[in-house]
């Protein structure tokens, strides 16, 4: 029966499962795409009838791509950039938020995890996450991995060894009273040229990636990157904050329209990382428009 169904729509139900695995090894959105297109080119030119399991096969594949590109010069982290409005939030006794919200914040990938995951050599992620996530047999990522089953018991297990020194997710920036004063500190050290206070917010190695569109740029260290905000004045006096993939973040507003994204990646009480988004259209796929609307209200 399965014969009579053509390749493409067979592929088309693997899809949302092969993409899972690709953005869980990849963290990024568009890489994820592209792996498991180049899968689906893969399965085009090879002779389909010799394929005794369909989702065997396109697993071992789209995880051999991902191997490569993790390593490759193109992994890069990328958020999602969901940008919503920054709620008033009641606090109960135990200091947690809305329930509602922390379900929606639940289903997100966290921040720390991935930051860890990256740490992880291409082999150690590729076996952590097949088994450990998908529950692949260890003889399955063994093909894959072109190594003995036991090697890749031994790379998963390293790999859980060291994800459990990460951080907790209860220890990542909430969207409450603290989050919103990394952000107000931030923006005040901007608007005064501050570059000591700047420099006290920012992690020794920290890291800026910008998406302008048409280029990228990155600067590495916290003097690099407070030299350049400490220029920004302007652009932080036309900034208010909001929620971008539910961790702090501002946006930068001008006649009306959102121009400008900044998201706030922090780890013991520093900044870490913080990731721009100055690409007008995607920031109009974003959500931003309605959040800046929605959030008239006095700090």
């Amino acid at each position: 029966m399965t014969d009579e169904i053509p390749l493409a729509e067979r592929f088309e139900t693997q899809r949302p499962r092969l993409r899972a695995i690709a953005l869980q090894l990849l963290g990024s959105n568009r890489d994820a795409d592209d792996a498991v297109q180049e899968a689906w080119m893969r399965l085009a030119r090879a002779d389909a009838a010799s394929i005794d399991n369909l989702e065997a096969w396109l697993t071992t594949v789209v995880s051999r791509i991902c191997l490569d590109i993790l390593g490759s010069a193109r992994i890069r982290h990328e958020r999602a950039w969901q940008v919503e409005a920054w709620p008033v939030e009641a606090m109960d006794a135990s200091g947690r938020g809305d329930p509602e919200r922390e379900a929606l914040s639940a289903d997100r990938v966290s921040v720390a995890l991935l930051v860890v995951l990256e740490q992880l050599s291409p082999a150690e992620r590729i076996a952590f996450v097949l088994h450990d996530v998908f529950a692949l047999p260890f003889d399955d990522i063994a093909r894959t991995l072109d190594r003995s089953a036991e090697a890749v018991r031994q790379l998963a297990s390293r790999a859980r060894r060291r994800l459990r020194g990460a951080p907790d997710e209860a220890d990542a920036p909430s969207p409450g009273a603290a989050g919103r004063e990394i952000v107000r500190a931030w923006l005040s050290a901007v608007q005064d040229g501050d570059f000591g206070a700047l420099l006290s917010l920012l992690s020794d190695g920290a890291v800026l990636h910008a998406d302008y569109g048409s280029s990228s740029e990155s600067l590495h260290g916290a003097a690099e990157i407070a030299g350049r905000a400490a220029l920004a004045a302007r652009l932080a006096a036309h900034s208010q904050p909001v929620l971008i993939d539910g961790l702090p973040g501002v946006a930068v507003v001008e006649r009306g329209r959102v121009v400008s994204l900044m998201a706030f990646t922090v780890a013991d009480g520093r900044i870490v990382r913080l990731d721009v988004l100055a690409d007008l259209t995607r920031i109009d796929q974003t959500g931003a428009a309605e959040a800046v609307a929605h959030d008239h209200r006095p700090e």
